[in-house]
């Protein structure tokens, strides 16, 4: 076929989806009856197809077929940003804040302007943190059940900078990283960033499947395991002390790093040790203070192997040169005075609250979650599409996440993740009867 002539099947099929003549949803023809219609071959008719949905205007689905997609969402919604309306609804952005927070901070402030060496806060800071900042948040992971040295912890600016500066120091492009097929969108970002390459695991149950991962292993050099075992987004998932004794002997079997992304930990209600104490030699454990405290705080921390810190330290460096001294201040101050555990505490306790409205009101849907998290999985009937349903929320006010940001594999569900840490109670409540009228309306 001259590319004249195939370049105008495409631009004539992107024309009427863009003008609205194919709308949201629409099953296209199979790719036979496409190359029957244009009289293409086969593999044209999937060429076709195939750059329509690199401009983002259909979407192939094994067993399915190809459909148009919703183009009018805004683009970057669902890919955690908050929504950049002020009378959006947002579900699909957590940054959770307990009352009187604020004021905590204004106290903060005012304490550490009036005592102290202000000056040492004016200077540059060591790069990994200093000393007595690094125990305070050392002492505070023994809450975790993870133990650790001060030499052992790295202060970086939020758990994504740490996991940005593990992948810098530690991995090279083209690795490949084994990830859960739904896994934390900044880290899909992040290996596209450094060019590596995110083998998918599927879930079996309440975790990732062990065998899948084994037969990866055997036929594939996988480098790295990229994990989130206590409180995994979007699942919600805490991982079993059996599981995590599985990926461990893995790991150890094929010389895997394992990268324990511990973001959302502190919701969960003593869960089994971190992978981190269970294989510190190989463990590289990030988190942060921006979900437990509050999202402006870009403090975070990597605990990593004493050969490691070297490399991860010349990362830093690279970046950030050293954390912000005065959050760094601020934060170690509210954790040696236990304001910290106590905002860890009121913030679970929150989140189940929050879990409890969510299943009230969207009772008899298959929610997938835990019931201390602060988002739930939403997953969609089969003839709803994920998009279609963004839309129509959009249109009523409500920013939602579909599975496209989430999802490692070439099959993305049709599913939502909401977020519930943004909204006060009420309107929290106003939105999710805003999901469940329009799920209802599209025949859920």
């Amino acid at each position: 076929m001259p590319r004249a002539r195939y370049k105008q099947v495409v631009d004539r099929l992107a024309a009427e989806i863009r003008g609205g003549q194919l709308v949201p949803g629409t099953r296209l023809p199979t790719h036979r009856q496409l190359a029957r219609d244009h009289g293409v071959a086969l593999a044209t008719a999937t060429r076709i197809y195939a750059e329509l949905e690199g401009m983002g205007l259909v979407s192939g689905e094994t067993g399915r077929g190809t459909f148009v997609r919703e183009t009018a969402l805004p683009p970057g919604l669902g890919i955690d940003q908050p929504a950049s309306s002020p009378d959006l609804l947002d579900l699909n952005f957590n940054y959770s804040s307990l009352p009187g927070q604020a004021n905590l901070l204004r106290k903060a402030l005012r304490e550490l302007a009036m005592g102290g060496d202000m000056e040492a806060l004016l200077r540059y800071q060591p790069h990994a943190g200093r000393q007595h900042e690094q125990q305070a948040v050392a002492h505070h992971l023994r809450d975790r059940g993870l133990y650790t040295q001060a030499a052992n912890l790295l202060l970086v600016s939020g758990a994504q900078h740490g996991l940005a500066i593990t992948a810098m120091a530690l991995l090279h492009p083209g690795d490949v990283i084994a990830v859960d097929a739904l896994t934390y969108s900044g880290f899909k970002v992040l290996a596209e960033t450094y060019r590596l390459e995110l083998a998918p695991i599927p879930a079996a149950g309440n975790g990732p499947d062990i065998e899948a991962l084994r037969q990866l292993c055997k036929t594939r050099r996988v480098r790295a395991l990229y994990c989130m075992p206590t409180l995994h987004n979007p699942l919600g998932w805490v991982l079993d002390l059996a599981t995590r004794e599985h990926l461990v002997a893995l790991a150890r079997e094929h010389g895997l790093l394992i990268i324990e992304d511990a973001t959302y930990a502190f919701l969960a209600d003593q869960p089994p040790a971190p992978i981190a104490a269970l294989a510190p030699e190989r463990t590289v454990y990030v988190g942060g203070f921006s979900k437990s405290v509050a999202t402006g705080l870009r403090v975070g921390f990597v605990v990593a192997p004493s050969a490691w810190v070297p490399a991860l330290e010349r990362c830093i460096r690279a970046t950030t040169w050293n954390t912000p001294s005065v959050m760094t201040a601020i934060v170690c101050r509210w954790l040696e005075d236990g304001s910290v555990t106590r905002l860890e505490a009121e913030k679970r306790e929150d989140a189940i609250q929050r879990q409890v409205l969510a299943r009230q009101i969207l009772d008899g849907l298959p929610l997938v979650g835990h019931p201390a998290s602060y988002f739930i999985w939403l997953p969609l009937g089969e003839d709803v599409r994920a998009d279609q349903v963004a839309m129509a929320l959009l249109q009523q006010g409500v920013a939602v996440s579909t599975a496209e940001p989430f999802c490692t594999s070439a099959h993305v569900p049709h599913a939502l993740r909401l977020a519930l840490g943004s909204l006060g109670l009420e309107e929290l409540g106003q939105a999710l009867r805003t999901v469940r009228r329009v799920l209802d309306r599209l025949s859920y």
